[in-house]
């Protein structure tokens, strides 16, 4: 949403052109339970409106968030009335006007809270219907206990181009670095509990919260750190890859030590010893 131009909405027409793009970028970035719980739209019907079964003119809408909600109301001129309220629950604790200009980035702020609340509800609900062995929409990104292997090495094909190409490549590293610590560290305790958390909860969840977000939202929403979600996973993904591999280098190591010990100790058995054949 261009915010400054938004701002500067000085016609009656500009004023409606402006509340339907609020409302657009809300159900745009929301899933739609979360968007129509969380907007409400007013309107005035003309008796023309009604004639012609039109819906009339937007005049408030109004976004709520957990503790906030944001309501703009306008009135031909136009004359605008931009408000935000502190709640809790049903109760209105404070009201407060504020420029435009500054409400409108309240309510992008606001809007992306909501989805990253949502997209954290959408994980949360995918792992409790998964321990109940149903799978969810989205469960074919899952990396499950019974075929770990396999599915840390088809991962990054069932996610396909849902996400950024930098990121499908990163995930196919991952699962790569990985499979192959998995094995290493079999029979382990700790270490192996930690690599099977990474594989089973960690990388699938993470792909699984971008997912639930937007398209668009995702591409292109600037978040509080400077980062567009697109770019948040791809650094997500980049902190993953470097703790696998940490993790697989130490299982390697692990190894190389094993095969030195193993050395030594056939050194100490048969050092001295020779082989005498008594040749006729």
């Amino acid at each position: 949403m261009e915010l400054d131009r938004l701002s500067r909405a000085g016609t009656d027409s500009d004023a409606e052109s402006l509340l339907r793009e609020l409302i657009d970028s809300v159900t745009r970035s929301l899933p739609a339970d979360v968007a129509s719980s969380a907007l409400s739209v007013e309107r005035t019907r003309s008796l023309s409106d009604r004639i012609a079964h039109r819906p009339g003119a937007i005049t408030r809408v109004r976004l709520s968030g957990q503790t906030e909600a944001l309501s703009l109301r306008w009135e031909p001129g136009p004359r605008w009335t931009a408000e935000v309220e502190q709640h809790y629950g049903a109760v209105s604790l404070s009201t407060r006007t504020i420029p435009l200009g500054q409400w409108l980035t309240a309510f992008a702020q606001l809007v992306a809270r909501l989805a990253v609340h949502a997209a954290e509800d959408s994980a949360d609900s995918a792992r409790a219907l998964q321990t109940l062995g149903i799978l969810p929409p989205g469960s074919e990104i899952h990396v499950d206990d019974a075929n770990l292997a396999r599915d840390l090495l088809t991962l990054a094909a069932r996610v396909g181009r849902r996400i950024p190409d930098e990121a499908v490549a990163a995930v196919g590293r991952i699962g790569e670095l990985l499979a192959d610590t998995l094995p290493r560290v079999a029979g382990s305790g700790e270490p192996e509990v930690i690599v099977r958390v990474a594989a089973t909860v960690y990388l699938p969840d993470t792909l699984r919260a971008y997912l639930a977000l937007p398209a668009e939202w995702a591409a292109e929403h600037v978040l509080a750190g400077g980062l567009t979600p697109a770019q948040a996973l791809i650094a997500q993904l980049d902190a993953l890859e470097s703790a696998a591999r940490t993790m697989r280098d130490a299982a390697v190591e692990q190894d190389a030590s094993a095969l030195l010990i193993n050395g030594r100790f056939l050194a100490d058995r048969f050092a001295g010893s020779r082989l005498k054949l008594d040749l006729p």
